[in-house]
């Protein structure tokens, strides 16, 4: 508990609960507003697979993206990449919710998540190994990986509410369940944004007596 008082810890912690939420919702629900049947007014009437190559260049984006996150913060340093990974993001949850008439829409949205992916969990992974001493990067890790899943279950949980808040006729959710859906997890995002401004840019640990002793 001493260890979530260190700003920079907690900090990075709340930017991880908040990707969390948005990261499973996006995963678990964006598959199932493509593979809406397009008589029920929205949708793609995407299979299964049609629906997973939709989702790609998400895949793809935040794997390239993890692999020169190094260089990435070595240049601009990882709290402005968690804060342009938070940006990215938003802009992604808000063509969903606001332009996902068109394939190259839904393209669009998953190549920028993916981006705001891959910057910000490898740039978090660098402030929380920084911001402890090195015999507490394991816990710290650790619990920051945590805090994005139990994100994920509560954004999932929320999600599922809101989508499945108005059911049409033909037993399909109404399109605007997902675009109020989309727009919760672009402000999830907005607070991202605001929590990656306040990461502090701290010296080691190590310079500092009483976080070494708390830890």
């Amino acid at each position: 508990m001493h260890m979530m008082r260190v700003p920079a810890v907690w900090t990075n912690n709340l930017v991880a609960f908040m990707f969390g939420m948005g990261m499973y919702s996006v995963m678990a629900f964006l598959p199932e507003f493509l593979q809406t049947p397009t008589s029920a007014g929205y949708g793609f009437g995407a299979s299964i697979v049609q629906s997973g190559l939709f989702l790609l260049p998400l895949t793809v984006t935040m794997f390239i993206c993890g692999l020169v996150s190094g260089k990435i913060a070595a240049t601009i340093g990882s709290k402005s990449a968690v804060i342009i990974g938070s940006i990215t993001s938003t802009c992604a949850y808000l063509i969903l919710a606001f332009a996902n008439s068109q394939a190259w829409e839904i393209y669009a949205a998953s190549t920028l998540l993916g981006i705001g992916l891959g910057l910000a969990f490898s740039a978090m992974s660098n402030l929380i190994v920084q911001a402890v001493p090195p015999a507490q990067t394991g816990v710290a890790s650790g619990m920051n990986a945590n805090i994005r899943t139990i994100g994920g279950a509560i954004g999932a949980a929320v999600m599922s509410s809101i989508v499945a808040s108005q059911v049409l006729g033909d037993g399909f959710p109404a399109k605007s369940g997902y675009t109020n859906g989309f727009i919760f997890l672009a402000v999830m995002t907005v607070i991202a944004v605001i929590a990656a401004v306040f990461i502090p840019t701290a010296p080691s640990p190590d310079s500092d007596p009483e976080l070494s002793h708390h830890l």
